[in-house]
Parts: C-alpha cells; structure tokens; sequence
C-alpha cells in the first residue's frame, strides 16, 4: 500500500512535448477507446451541464486545455448538439504535434479553435471564457504546479472550471496494468496508464488544491470508473 499513499512525481513519456508519429497516433486512439469504455467522457459532460443549468445563457465559450488529440471536444461538441446548446470551443495543448493531428481529427467541426500554448506561461486564453475543461490533465503536474494552474484557470473562467482525472487506488493501479498489458499496443499506454494512477489523487488531496487555488465553491464527486469529477463554480 506505500506506493499509493502519496503521489508519484514520475514523469510519463507523454509529458515529451517532442512525443509525436506512429506512437501517439496509437496512444490517443488507446485513451480515446479507455475513456469511452470506462465511462470517463460522462464525467466531463456531466459537470458541464451542471454548470450550465446553474448559469444558464444562450451560449457558452469553452477551453479544454491539454486537449490531446481533440476527443473529449468531439464528445461535448456532440453533447451540446444533442442537447441544443450553442457552444464554441477551443483546444489548447503544449505538443505541436498533437494540435496538427486534433485538427484533422475535429476538421469536420466548425464551432472549434486549436492553440499551440503552455498554459504555465500567463498569457495563454487572451480572453476570458465562460468554461475551462480538462481531462486527464492534473495529474501530470506536481502539487505546486497545480496551485498555479487552477490559480490561473480561475482568471480565465468566468463561470466554472471542470476537472475529469483518475483516483489513486490499488484497483485502478492493477485494473489498468493488466488491461494495457494484456490489450494495448502501445508501449505509451502500457508505461503511462499505471504510472497515471499513481501520479493521480485522493479526494482530500483536490480539495487542498482546490482551496489554495482560490477556487472555494466546488463539488468533488466519485464516478466509475475511479474518476473524480470536480466541478468548480466562479461566479
């Protein structure tokens, strides 16, 4: 148990801004089939239109930050289409090459904007938006990091802040290293779905970050599978 009882600080091959080709093709085609099956894409979802019947407008801007290859995009693009909501969105990742492939892979989506940005340098969202999403994206950073990345989200959100990330846990630890081992092909996802766990956090951790981060009005929620999903409200 001493290896859950306190984040690793290891870093993933993924955390390679230089990452691209044949590798994370496949790697983001693994996470996008993950997400989909452990039910991960409700968690975002989820908090978004509870954020949205607390602040209800006409449309919404939102930034998914560390959009990866621009799957969680697609999934609440289709959501707000079903749900005829107006929203327009934009990708943010530090990785060049995974903004080119976000692009053609969202190409048919007109409502949405990709940016090459360090969400650590302050300039990055020249304007404010309404919600800022991210999944799957905290728990690269270590805890200092993260107070100024909410500190900062909190800036350019007006309304809410949305995090989708995993639980620290001995069964998620397990679950994921032999499903990867036993399904994956991509040595990506095999090193850095365990590693995730581990990197990842108790409730009580998120809350301590949250708070520290100025972000005061939040709901931590369980959801399976070993998912938190933090809804931040800002307004």
């Amino acid at each position: 148990m001493g290896k859950f009882s306190k984040r690793s600080y290891q870093k993933e091959i993924m955390d390679d801004l230089e990452t691209g080709g044949k590798l994370m093709e496949v790697t983001l085609k693994e996470l996008k089939i993950i997400n989909k099956v452990l039910g991960g894409n409700h968690v975002t979802t989820s908090s978004l239109n509870q954020i949205m019947i607390k602040y209800p407008q006409k449309s919404y801007s939102i930034a998914d930050i560390g959009c990866g290859g621009g799957d969680m995009i697609k999934v609440m693009a289709n959501w707000a289409s079903r749900k005829k909501i107006n929203c327009q969105f934009i990708g943010i990742d530090a990785n060049p090459n995974i903004i080119k492939l976000a692009k053609s892979n969202l190409s048919e989506i007109a409502n949405v904007a990709f940016e090459t940005q360090n969400v650590f340098d302050g300039s990055f969202l020249d304007k404010k938006v309404d919600i800022v999403t991210c999944t799957l994206f905290t728990h690269h950073f270590t805890d200092e990091e993260l107070l100024l990345l909410l500190s900062s989200f909190k800036k350019k959100a007006k309304l809410g802040v949305v995090i989708n990330d995993l639980h620290r846990h001995p069964i998620a630890y397990y679950s994921i290293k032999l499903l990867t081992a036993l399904f994956s092909n991509s040595t990506m996802v095999k090193n850095d779905g365990p590693l995730s766990v581990l990197r990842s956090f108790k409730k009580s951790e998120l809350a301590n970050i949250l708070k520290s981060s100025g972000i005061s009005d939040y709901e931590i929620k369980w959801k399976w599978a070993f998912r938190w999903r933090v809804t931040g409200y800002i307004l």
